[in-house]
Order: C-alpha cells, then sequence, then structure tokens
C-alpha cells in the first residue's frame, strides 16, 4: 500500500499543471498521484498527463474521463486512491517541499501504529499571485501540536479559520466509510469534501507546517467575486446538500464537533445569502427567502439556533439592512482575510 494518494484534477490546466506536479514527485514512491484528465479539450493536457506517467511510472498514474466537474474528479480520484491517507490538491496550485517532507513523515508514523490517526491538519497560504503578496492560515492556539488529539480539545476558531481541503489530509477508508460522493458538474464541492466525513473523525493530529499553496488571482478562478457570484445557484446547490446531512446538534457527536459543524453550516448559509443579495436580482432574493423557509420547514430548531445564535442570522434582515450590512461585512472580510 501507498501511503498517500494526491489526486489531481485537472481540466484544461496546461498553462500551470506541471509546476504542480512537479512538487508532488518530490515525495517519491511512497506517494501515488493520480491526475484526473476531466474532459480536457482546449490544450495539451492530456498529453502532459500521459508524459508525467511514462516517465515516473512508480508515482503517477492518469484517468482520462468525460467531463464531469470537480466534484467528479475527486471522486475518481479517490475511487482508485490505493494510499492510506487522501489528499486533493487542484492543478493550479502546489505544496511546499520541506514542509511536504514533514508531512510525509508524520504519515510513516502513523502508519505504523495500530489505528491510524484518521485526519492530519496542516496550513496553508493564499498565494496571490497578482499582488505579490501571501497570507498562511494556521491553527495556532486552536489544536494540540504534534500529537494526536480528539475534538474536545479543539478551540474557538476565528472567522477565517476553517478546517478547508487545503488543509486537510483524511484515512482513506474513513471517507470510504462517510459515503463521500461529490455531486458532479457543480464547484464548491470542496466544502462538502471537509464536512460529510467529520463525524467519523475520532483522531486528529496538527502539524504546524505551511503545506499547501493556494493559487490565487486568475479572473476565470472559481472563488472571484463575480464568478461568485454568477455560480450563486451552485452555491446555493452546496448548502441544501451539507443541510440533508442533519443537523449537527441532533447527531450522538463531541460537542466541540457539534459546535464547529453548525458554525460551518452557518457560514454557507450566509455566503449564499450574500452573493444572492450581491446580485440584486429579485429571482434571487426569493431564493434567498426560500432558503430561510426550507430550514425552517424542515428543522425548526436548527433554524431558531442559525437564525438567533450564528452569524447567518443577518441574512435573514429587512432587505435594506440586509444588502447594506452583508455587502458592506464582505467587502471589509474580503479587505482582511484576503480570501480571494
Amino acid at each position: 500500500m501507498k501511503l498517500l494518494t494526491i489526486a489531481v484534477p485537472c481540466y484544461n490546466s496546461a498553462d500551470y499543471m506541471e509546476h504542480c506536479i512537479n512538487t508532488l514527485l518530490t515525495g517519491g514512491s511512497e506517494v501515488e498521484v493520480i491526475i484526473v484528465d476531466d474532459g480536457s479539450f482546449k490544450d495539451n493536457t492530456a498529453e502532459i498527463a500521459d508524459r508525467y506517467a511514462a516517465e515516473h511510472p512508480d508515482i503517477v498514474r492518469v484517468i482520462h474521463q468525460e467531463n464531469g466537474g470537480h466534484g467528479a474528479a475527486v471522486n475518481t480520484g479517490l475511487a482508485h486512491a490505493g494510499g492510506l491517507y487522501f489528499k486533493v490538491v487542484d492543478s493550479d496550485d502546489w505544496v511546499d517541499e520541506e514542509a511536504y517532507r514533514k508531512v510525509l513523515d508524520t504519515l510513516r508514523t502513523f502508519a505504523q501504529q495500530e489505528q491510524p490517526v484518521d485526519m492530519l491538519i496542516a496550513n496553508y497560504t493564499y498565494e496571490h499571485t497578482n499582488e505579490g503578496t501571501t497570507r498562511t492560515l494556521d491553527y495556532r492556539g486552536k489544536m494540540p501540536e504534534d500529537r494526536v488529539f480528539g475534538w474536545e480539545e479543539l478551540g474557538h476558531f476565528r472567522p477565517d479559520q476553517h478546517i478547508l481541503m487545503h488543509s486537510v489530509i483524511f484515512r482513506t477508508a474513513l471517507l470510504h466509510e462517510s459515503c463521500l460522493h461529490l455531486p458532479e458538474h457543480c464547484f464548491y464541492v470542496d466544502n462538502i469534501f471537509v464536512y460529510q466525513p467529520l463525524p467519523l473523525v475520532k483522531t486528529l493530529y496538527y502539524l504546524n507546517v505551511d503545506f499547501y499553496r493556494y493559487f490565487i488571482g486568475r479572473s476565470d478562478q472559481s472563488v472571484n467575486e463575480e464568478v461568485m457570484i454568477g455560480r450563486v445557484d451552485q452555491q446555493l446547490k452546496i448548502t441544501y446538500f451539507m443541510l440533508r446531512l442533519g443537523d449537527p446538534m441532533q447527531m450522538q457527536l463531541p460537542k466541540r464537533l457539534q459546535d464547529y459543524m453548525l458554525h460551518y453550516l452557518s457560514m454557507m448559509i450566509l455566503i449564499s445569502s450574500v452573493f444572492l443579495v450581491l446580485s440584486r436580482k429579485e429571482e434571487n432574493e426569493e431564493k434567498r427567502r426560500k432558503l430561510w423557509r426550507d430550514i425552517q420547514s424542515i428543522d425548526p430548531a436548527l433554524y431558531r439556533q442559525l437564525r438567533y445564535r450564528h452569524i447567518c442570522g443577518f441574512a435573514d434582515m429587512p432587505i435594506i439592512r440586509r444588502r447594506h450590512i452583508l455587502g458592506n461585512g464582505y467587502r471589509i472580510a474580503k479587505k482582511l482575510y484576503k480570501f480571494n
């Protein structure tokens, strides 16, 4: 068994995928890099992927498939994963090679344990290449460092601190046990990837290294503000998917995990509401109202929690105040935290 499988979803990625793959190859033969060519047709992504597989047959595998979107590519990578652990690295991102070695050293110790750790968390860095700036998100003071711990030791996160796809490595068998299968032809599925398996996670480990480098700067990138407004229906689809997974407060989970999952769900509802409001379209305003009606209808207790005890409750204010508060709040947060 390989120590780590890294899935690299690629879609017309020829301009940048080589940088990503080259950093991953430094992990050596303990790592399995699965390049998923998700129906690329505008460039030579497929040829580049096949070349890497031919040059590094002990590390790189390539799977060509019809286009199904980011979720379908992740699903394919997971379905073919032969590693004890599983990681997703998008083709325009890369990893820090020194931190990579420390991550592999840590995973190697897990592999020797009778029950390997369920989830490894490391830091990630926003690489604002168009501005020449970076910003690293870490979890210092919120999690114990360099030892195994449980949810009861998790601290309270700042608004910009979440366990994201960039920061997490799951035990592969746990992902299969969670029945994780991401929606196809939809953006923002990374939120489901890091949310749905959490109830099965019993043991965590925080490695305080700046591992994942997250590229920010292309105008067509999924986290670009105008793109997010244009794709607000997809954001809404992911939010509904997560709501259907159930009320965390009604699950038999550690209290800190319940709190964290409810906070994450609250942020997803807030993000959906913000971009529905920022679009300034009446049809989207009706979708925002419907979202809150649906939450109240499906789970009145969850509705009360979200409406009156969490930040997303601001999204259910009268329309004039809502536009002012949500619009200004989003742009202040964007400037402060530089998340897109």
